[in-house]
């Protein structure tokens, strides 16, 4: 087993898929811009603020700021991927350092992970605060690594978006694909693991 077991969020300890498509679409609706879910899933796993960079929509700032906010509105949608947290308790008891890194900010952390009461299991947690520069660029999880003291060949990025591999790959460390919130191996070829269900996180060496 690795030394170092370091997890992304959103699609891969919560299933937030729902919230985050649902919000953003209702805040685009605000906006006058009516997108579609699936047009709009593009923004799954990257900063919020990167997603509406790429619908080019003006004010940022304030606009994430209502995303944010709105997004708690869809909070009943959001739950913990099933088995995740026991796997996550295990890895507790055992000598590994557990590390996040998410594009979620750290109040989004505050509001939208905390409350899962999960927090308390990890050794370091890397929000898109911690860093000016964001997944797929390397610098999240090289601060990871650095505040954990972790050896980048003892360490498991476990993630379920091309940009948690991409991160991963830039970084010098193992990808493993959490596929119950990929929900497909397609442009994942190049993954070091296929993780089918958490209990495969065990199995990782």
């Amino acid at each position: 087993m690795f030394k170092y077991v370091i997890f992304d969020v959103d699609g891969t300890i919560l299933d937030t898929e729902k919230s985050i498509l649902k919000s953003l679409q209702k805040v685009l609706e605000d906006e006058g811009e009516t997108y579609s879910p699936n047009e709009l899933r593009f923004a799954l796993g990257i900063p919020g603020k990167d997603a509406l960079k790429k619908l080019n929509i003006d004010n940022l700032d304030r606009v994430q700021s209502k995303w944010s906010q709105t997004v708690l509105e869809f909070s009943s949608e959001v739950q913990v991927f099933h088995g995740i947290k026991e796997i996550i308790e295990t890895l507790s008891q055992q000598p590994i350092k557990l590390g996040i890194v998410t594009s979620k900010t750290k109040q989004e952390i505050i509001d939208e992970f905390d409350p899962f009461g999960l927090s308390h299991f990890f050794d370091c947690i890397i929000s898109a605060s911690d860093t000016e520069n964001h997944k797929p660029h390397p610098d999240p999880l090289l601060f990871c690594l650095k505040e954990l003291g972790a050896d980048k060949n003892d360490t498991v990025y476990i993630g379920d978006s091309i940009y948690d591999m991409q991160s991963a790959k830039s970084a010098g460390i193992k990808f493993a694909l959490a596929l119950w919130g990929s929900k497909t191996i397609k442009g994942f070829e190049t993954a070091d693991y296929i993780l089918n269900k958490p209990r495969d996180i065990l199995t990782l060496n």
